[in-house]
């Protein structure tokens, strides 16, 4: 998690959303990502360039061969539904994650109500490790008055709580 941790950090120097992932089998990295599209150089955000969906496009140029069982996705936020969908039919069987996204996380979707795919992907998810440090980067981003980026939205409201939550306690 460290190291998504790190490409989070990174996406945060440049001015976007601090998500960060890597791939790791066989524990070796195999696959990276952070988030890109969220800064205002562009007329609109790009809802694609997610840091799960780039380290899974990542997994196309490897020289290495991906084995998704043996896998693991390591994730700064809580995947979206999007990314959640993509990581299942890619056959990771597993995810680790640091902060939740109580505004847009997929994983806690019921796959049983969700067509056979879903149901029977077998995935094992794990929330929570290092959430604290990836809440530092969140709070951060949002506490940016230059930031536009889910701005005034009920996942900054609920960070910005966090981080008071935890002061007051």
């Amino acid at each position: 998690m460290g190291l998504a941790l790190e490409q989070a950090k990174k996406a945060f120097d440049r001015g976007e959303f601090p998500v960060g992932c890597v791939i790791v089998q066989d524990e070796k990295i195999i696959a990276s990502g952070a988030r890109q599209g969220t800064t205002q150089d562009k007329p609109f955000f790009s809802e694609i360039e997610h840091a799960e969906i780039r380290a899974l496009k990542y997994l196309e140029t490897i020289d290495a061969q991906f084995d998704p069982v043996k896998s693991v996705l390591f994730c700064t936020m809580e995947p979206c539904l999007m990314c959640f969908g993509a990581i299942i039919l890619s056959g990771i069987k597993k995810i680790v994650y640091a902060y939740e996204d109580p505004m847009g996380g997929g994983t806690t979707c019921d796959l049983k109500k969700l067509p056979f795919l879903y149901q029977k992907c077998g995935i094992d998810i794990v929330p929570g490790v290092l959430r604290q440090k990836s809440l530092d980067l969140f709070y951060n981003f949002f506490k940016k008055e230059d930031n536009l980026y889910w701005k005034n939205s009920y996942l900054e409201t609920y960070t910005l709580g966090q981080k008071k939550q935890r002061a007051s306690k």
